[in-house]
């Protein structure tokens, strides 16, 4: 029995594999983020300490026997979170998140310090990343920045409470900044221009290899073994493409989590970083990734029910599933920047955007506006990997789809039409990265890729629709049009 670990953005989720490959039970915990000023998003890492032991807790009621079983634990995150530690190990501060958008003009300054940054890196120095939130607070907050002894990223601070050791790998580190993607290890030049250097940084290993055992302690609070081995594990997404099987080049996802992203495996080194495209390692030996990310996704849907007082996102799904093709065409057009934007735009001032809007239009009308201006974001997404060197490892005719947003058929089927390609929706597609963690934590424990990494069963298959893609293609025509005409107003 193998033990996942999914520290995301709203929630913690702990699932049990077998060696089966079957899920034998999952358990949730919500978290919540601060925005103490605009632009701003944090939380504190003692509040993913006490989801997870909240998690934990329900999952060892839920299926005590298989708990009872597990033999390794894996790990998947979040990405580019800053946690800061002082010399004794303390946080020093709330954890700056992926979708903080306060260290563009840090970008710039980086950029222009280390100007092959791009080619060490293989992307652009975005805010979301986690080497220009630390210019900002060498900047900013200077006292607190001269206590800084150690940098870790949210999953790898779970990892150090787990296991007392200080550990990254591949996937998650490529979102610093501060990895040579290319050649798998910290680059001190990257770090020196932050005013760190490897010293800050954690050890690394590869996603299924161990990063260390289960501090005895806690294996007897939590009624496991001792001396059980914890994964390496992976970035949310990474981890995510290990639990749908998206391991060969070619093979890939799009995921409809709180960011949206569309994810390609690489058999190379492949980087487009002039297009805001990023080019990541993957958690596996020897292989890497391309990803284009926007900033909101399922967190918008989230946002319009509410905005709207729909009783829930599925109820403004399926009255979304209900308009008629005509009531679509005539629907507002949304630009789904609601937390800036990195893929096409690298843009943190970008702001979401309903043009269009008339006195008759019901929620319905705005959940299928949000819902399509995600689908457009993926789009354009979709346009600048195939402008780049991730055009030349094409994915194959059929993606994944995962992340909560995926639960919606009307969403499915509207991405099938606009990515135009078929998109299979795994079994077990929301819980795809604690999937992916667990299948990490089995090749740690000497599971072979084959055996592991299977494609999972599809509860269902969308595939394009002509009409539905003519429709999308006329909107999206408008919707390209009007972020150049807005941009100087954000």
């Amino acid at each position: 029995m193998y033990l996942g670990m999914d520290l995301g953005t709203s929630g913690i989720k702990v699932l049990l594999l077998d060696d089966q490959n079957r899920i034998c039970a999952t358990a949730d915990a919500p978290l919540t983020v601060q925005q103490p000023q605009p632009h701003w998003s944090e939380q504190a890492p003692a509040a993913w300490w006490s989801a997870l032991e909240q998690a934990v807790g329900k999952l060892r009621a839920t299926a005590p026997q298989a708990w009872a079983q597990v033999r390794a634990i894996g790990l998947s995150g979040q990405m580019h979170g800053a946690v800061v530690l002082d010399a004794a190990g303390k946080v020093l501060r709330p954890a700056i998140l992926w979708n903080d958008g306060r260290s563009a003009a840090e970008c710039v300054a980086l950029e222009a310090a280390v100007p092959n940054s791009r080619q060490i890196t293989g992307n652009l120095a975005m805010p979301g990343f986690t080497a220009p939130k630390l210019l900002w607070l060498r900047s900013h907050e200077a006292a607190l920045f001269s206590q800084i002894r150690q940098v870790l990223l949210p999953k790898d601070w779970l990892g150090l409470q787990l296991t007392g050791e200080a550990v990254s790998e591949m996937s998650d580190a490529a979102g610093t900044l501060w990895l040579d993607v290319a050649r798998r290890q910290w680059s001190a030049e990257m770090l020196a221009a932050c005013g760190l250097n490897a010293s800050h940084m954690p050890r690394l290993v590869e996603g299924s290899a161990s990063r260390g055992a289960l501090l005895p302690a806690l294996a007897q609070r939590w009624g496991l073994p001792e001396g059980i081995c914890v994964a390496g594990g992976g970035g949310d997404n990474a981890a995510s493409a290990v639990g749908v099987g998206a391991v060969q080049a070619g093979q890939g996802f799009v995921s409809l989590g709180t960011s949206g992203v569309l994810f390609l495996v690489g058999a190379s080194y492949q980087a487009a970083p002039e297009l805001a495209v990023h080019a990541f390692a993957h958690a596996l030996p020897q292989r890497w990734h391309q990803m284009a990310v926007m900033l909101s996704a399922a967190s918008a849907i989230g946002w319009v029910a509410q905005l709207t007082g729909s009783a829930s996102e599925a109820d403004l799904s399926a009255a979304v599933d209900a308009l008629s093709p005509a009531q679509r065409a005539r629907a507002p057009i949304f630009l789904p920047y609601l937390s800036g934007e990195r893929t096409p735009h690298n843009n943190p001032q970008a702001s979401g955007t309903f043009i269009g809007l008339r006195s008759d239009h019901g929620a319905a009308d705005l959940g299928y506006a949000v819902m399509e201006g995600v689908c457009f974001g993926l789009m354009d997404g979709q346009a600048a990997m195939a402008q780049g060197a991730a055009a030349s490892q094409a994915p194959g005719p059929t993606l994944s789809l995962v992340g909560g947003g995926a639960r919606s058929d009307a969403w499915g089927q509207m991405l099938a039409s606009g990515l135009n390609c078929s998109l299979q929706r795994p079994i077990g597609a929301h819980a795809a990265a604690a999937l992916g963690a667990a299948r990490l934590a089995w090749m740690a424990d000497g599971g072979t890729l084959e055996e592991v990494c299977q494609a999972l069963p599809a509860s269902h298959t969308f595939v394009p629709d002509a009409e539905q893609r003519a429709l999308l293609l006329t909107r999206y025509a408008r919707f390209r049009a009007l972020y150049p005409a807005l941009r100087a107003l954000f």
